[in-house]
């Protein structure tokens, strides 16, 4: 079943190779991600091998392999934001979870990533958790967000 919603989305787009990205955007935010099943329909769709369409898709921070938690926090590693000391809130909240960035918890609640800059500067440290930009951020009001995510 999973292999006809990728298959509708796919016949939306001639299958020729200028538009796989768009078609791979497509499949991300219709299931949170591009899945091994996802790749396998591309392939077939657009005559490119699985390898080739991974080497693309990785290519791109954009797009995940794998499904995000339930809740996401961003933490911004942008000049600002690193200079009023985001990388100790990322240690933080490795430590804390239990995960790298780049990882989700065990239990699917939290993933954990990284971005280059947020554009939101004067706020540093800036974290963004579930797409809402928290600013001026510290450990402890990280420890408060934490614990009110269920």
């Amino acid at each position: 079943m999973e292999n006809e919603k990728f298959l509708a989305l796919l016949r939306t787009y001639e299958p020729m190779r200028e538009n796989l990205v768009s078609a791979l955007q497509d499949i991300q935010t219709e299931s949170g991600y591009i899945s091994p099943e996802a790749i396998s329909e591309a392939s077939s769709y657009f005559g490119i091998s699985k390898a080739e369409i991974y080497s693309i898709a990785s290519f791109y921070a954009q797009f995940k392999f794998k499904p995000a938690g339930r809740h996401v926090i961003k933490v911004c590693k942008g000049t600002a934001c690193h200079v009023k000391g985001s990388a100790n809130l990322a240690a933080a909240l490795e430590e804390r979870l239990g995960i790298k960035e780049g990882q989700t918890t065990p239990d699917g609640k939290i993933s954990l990533e990284r971005v280059a800059c947020l554009g939101a500067c004067a706020l540093a440290p800036a974290v963004v958790i579930d797409d809402k930009v928290h600013a001026r951020m510290t450990i402890a009001s990280l420890d408060k967000i934490l614990k009110s995510l269920d």
